[in-house]
């Protein structure tokens, strides 16, 4: 089976750097992971992708050595299932707020007699390899996000779920829960303070921190924090900062005239 580069860059005491999918398109998930990636996430849970467009989006990024991982919408077992069967090669599932979800994530994503994932990897096997069935639980990265009160109130008893590798904090919905302002990038002191202490309870119970970030420099504050895993924007963001700042620039130096044309 084709190894996971994500175990080995955490074996190794790296951090994963990792990119955003949210537009529905084999070209630009194809374009993004010729960027160098260590891994790509396409959104299901708040991006424009459907099943259809990841499977096809999936395929282009294997093009690359880039890791691909899909964000699920919820916690539904036959959603997880289908995403591992099409060849994603890591998880990220929403709203986990107590131990219990986070046992039904890894039985989902688990053959038996681990979990009960059904068989029936139709793509995982052209990606992975003709043994992914008996290799699938042991490379394929199960994250559980950290992003409401109760999950902070069963924090200790989620990260001590087995088969659990690692957790990934969503800065919006953590701080909205927090009564803060939903964003990333946060420097509000309660978000900063539940974002600290998820890290310090993650690498006591050695699970992988990840964290979703707006820019390159806070993310590289989060790995000098010791995160392991950290999303540097999207390709939608990247898109619309990238022509803003075109169209800024031919605005300010006159190469357009009251936005009507040149």
């Amino acid at each position: 089976m084709r190894t996971n580069r994500l175990r080995e860059i955490w074996r190794s005491g790296g951090a994963v750097v990792n990119g955003w999918l949210a537009i529905a398109s084999a070209f630009s998930a194809e374009t993004m992971a010729h960027q160098g990636w260590d891994s790509l996430t396409l959104d299901l849970q708040h991006g424009v992708i459907d099943y259809a467009d990841a499977v096809n989006m999936l395929a282009a990024i294997s093009t690359t050595a880039t890791v691909p991982l899909v964000r699920v919408p919820w916690l539904d077992p036959g959603m997880l299932m289908k995403v591992l069967d099409a060849g994603a090669y890591g998880v990220i599932c929403p709203l986990v707020n107590t131990r219990a979800d986070a046992e039904r994530l890894v039985a989902a994503t688990s053959y038996p007699p681990r979990g009960g994932r059904s068989y029936g990897p139709i793509r995982a096997l052209l990606y992975a390899g003709a043994d992914y069935g008996s290799q699938a639980d042991a490379e394929i990265v199960r994250f559980a996000m950290i992003e409401t009160r109760e999950a902070l109130d069963n924090l200790d008893d989620i990260l001590a779920t087995p088969g659990l590798d690692a957790v990934y904090i969503g800065p919006a919905d953590l701080s909205l829960a927090l009564g803060c302002t939903p964003r990333f990038d946060q420097d509000e002191a309660p978000v900063v303070a539940a974002i600290d202490h998820i890290l310090s309870r993650a690498r006591a119970h050695g699970v992988v921190a990840g964290i979703h970030n707006g820019s390159a420099d806070y993310a590289l504050r989060m790995v000098a924090k010791g995160f392991q895993f950290v999303t540097v924007g999207s390709d939608a963001r990247f898109m619309a900062a990238g022509a803003r700042a075109a169209v800024d620039r031919m605005k300010a130096q006159g190469g357009a005239a009251a936005g009507t044309g040149y």
